[in-house]
């Protein structure tokens, strides 16, 4: 598949359920076997609020990237001292940028389809750019999730939930 596909999977009865599955998946990244765009984690906390999990870590993102366009405008014009300063600002901005920044799947989706989410149960949602299909199957067999939203094709969608509730091979 080449066009970005959503998938939200919910673990009942498996708290670490979705790191496991997202640590499955990450390992298929690293063989460029699917590529992730987003991948957020959701547990409900005590209080009752859902608490999201990012992937990528906006904030430092936006640091780096803020540092690193401050210090060349900082060098370009105040000279050799004023890049560190302004470089400081600019992390600071770029970090501040970052961290007001919603990336990949809106956060607010995401909650509303984490309403139902109990203490005892954690939820993944990912969006991916391209994946080879039969591999992310074959990787979430057994996990054990109950798919709740996707942007798959019918019967892949079945063949992932097959997948999912399946007993894996030994």
């Amino acid at each position: 598949m080449s066009m970005n596909t959503l998938i939200a999977i919910i673990y009942k009865h498996k708290e670490d359920g979705a790191e496991k599955a997202l640590q499955k998946l990450r390992s298929l990244e690293s063989e460029y076997l699917v590529d992730l765009e987003d991948a957020v984690i959701a547990h409900r906390r005590e209080d009752g609020k859902i608490k999201l999990t990012q992937s990528v870590n906006l904030t430092s993102a936006g640091a780096w990237n803020g540092a690193f366009w401050g210090m060349l405008i900082g060098f370009l014009f105040t000279g050799p001292l004023g890049w560190l300063i302004v470089g400081g600002v600019g992390a600071g901005f770029g970090a501040l940028a970052g961290y007001s920044t919603d990336y990949g799947i809106d956060d607010d989706f995401i909650k509303d389809l984490s309403k139902e989410l109990e203490p005892c149960c954690s939820a993944l949602f990912i969006l991916t750019r391209k994946m080879t299909v039969d591999k992310v199957l074959d990787e979430l067999e057994g996990t054990g999730g109950t798919i709740i939203k996707t942007s798959l094709s019918k019967d892949v969608e079945e063949k992932l939930q097959q997948a999912l509730q399946s007993e894996k091979a030994a």
